[in-house]
C-alpha cells in the first residue's frame, strides 16, 4: 500500500486515533496521581481504621466506663470533688501570682500537696510555668475555686463529682463481716485446750486483724476524699511577644531549595507525556491541513 493511501486511511479513521490519544492521557493521569500522592477512598478508609485502632478509646465501638454500686437507698451520699484550672498570668508577674495562690491556700486552711515550677528558654525570651495540687475543705471548695480563678486569665476549667456511696457501703459490710469473724476466732481461742489449735487460731486472728485494718484505712481514705476536694492548678506566664521570632537557619534554606528543585523536576516529568501527545496532535493536524 502506498504511503499516500496509508495517510488517506488515517484521515478516514481520525476518530479512532483520537480515542487512542484519550486513553493514553487517562493512563498518564493515573500515574501522576500515584506520583503526587493523589486521594484514594480505599487508602483513606484503611488509614482511618489504622488510626482508630492505634488510639485507645477512639474507634467505632468505644466501650462505656464501668462504675461501682450506686446504693440508691442511702440518704447520706458520699461525693468526691476534683477540678482542674489552667490560667495565664502577665509576663513578669509570675512571682506575684504564685504568692497570691499561697496566700489563698493559707487563709482558707487548705493544703498544698505538690508544686512544680519550670523555667523555659533564657534571657529576654524566658517565661515560667507551675503546676500545683491543692486539698481544700469541701465546704470552702466553691469560694476557694472562685478566688483561684481570679489570679489570672482562665484558659480552661473542668470539674468532676464522683458518687462513691456504693463503694463506701460495700466496704462497711465487709468490715462488719470481718469483725464478726474475728470475734468467733477469739472465742474459739479462749475455749481451745490444745496448743496446736491455739497456734493455728492465733495466726488466723493476726490475719483478720490485718484485714480489718485494711478496710478501716480504705474507709478513712474515702472519708478524707469526701471531706477535702482536690484542685489541680496550672499557672503559666505569658510568653514575650517576640519570643518566637528567629532567623532561618542556612540548612533550612538549602533544604527548601532542594525541595523546590525536586518539585520542579516532578512537575516537568509529569507534564512531559502531555507535551508529547500535544506535539503529535499538532503535527498530525498540520499534515492533514497541508494535504487538504
Amino acid at each position: 500500500m502506498a504511503l499516500k493511501e496509508q495517510f488517506a486511511k488515517i484521515k478516514e479513521n481520525w476518530l479512532l486515533l483520537l480515542l487512542v490519544l484519550v486513553i493514553f492521557v487517562f493512563l498518564q493521569a493515573g500515574s501522576i496521581s500515584r506520583l503526587t500522592g493523589g486521594f484514594s477512598p480505599t487508602s483513606y478508609s484503611n488509614n482511618k481504621m489504622m488510626v482508630a485502632e492505634s488510639q485507645p478509646g477512639r474507634g467505632y465501638d468505644a466501650l462505656p466506663p464501668s462504675y461501682g454500686d450506686f446504693a440508691p437507698g442511702v440518704q447520706d451520699r458520699k461525693i468526691t470533688k476534683t477540678s482542674s484550672i489552667s490560667s495565664e498570668v502577665k509576663s513578669g508577674s509570675f512571682d506575684e501570682a504564685e504568692s497570691r495562690l499561697k496566700s489563698i491556700i493559707k487563709s482558707s486552711g487548705s493544703y498544698l500537696l505538690n508544686e512544680n515550677v519550670n523555667k523555659y528558654d533564657s534571657g529576654w525570651k524566658s517565661y515560667r510555668s507551675g503546676s500545683y495540687q491543692v486539698k481544700v475543705d469541701t465546704k470552702k471548695y466553691d469560694a476557694v475555686t472562685a478566688q483561684l480563678k481570679e489570679i489570672g486569665e482562665v484558659k480552661s476549667f473542668s470539674e468532676n463529682a464522683d458518687d462513691v456511696t456504693g463503694s463506701y457501703k460495700n466496704l462497711e459490710i465487709e468490715l462488719n463481716a470481718e469483725k464478726q469473724r474475728l470475734l468467733r476466732y477469739n472465742k474459739m481461742y479462749d475455749e481451745a485446750t490444745i496448743i496446736a489449735d491455739k497456734i493455728q487460731l492465733s495466726d488466723k486472728i493476726f490475719d483478720e486483724e490485718r484485714t480489718i485494718k485494711y478496710f478501716e484505712d480504705s474507709l478513712k481514705n474515702i472519708d478524707q476524699r469526701v471531706d477535702y476536694a482536690t484542685i489541680y492548678l496550672t499557672l503559666s506566664e505569658k510568653q514575650p511577644e517576640y519570643s518566637n521570632i528567629v532567623f532561618v537557619k542556612f540548612s533550612e534554606l538549602v533544604s527548601t531549595l532542594v525541595s523546590s528543585i525536586n518539585s520542579l523536576f516532578t512537575l516537568f516529568f509529569a507534564v512531559l507525556p502531555y507535551a508529547v501527545a500535544a506535539l503529535i496532535i499538532w503535527i498530525a493536524v498540520r499534515f492533514f491541513r497541508n494535504r487538504g
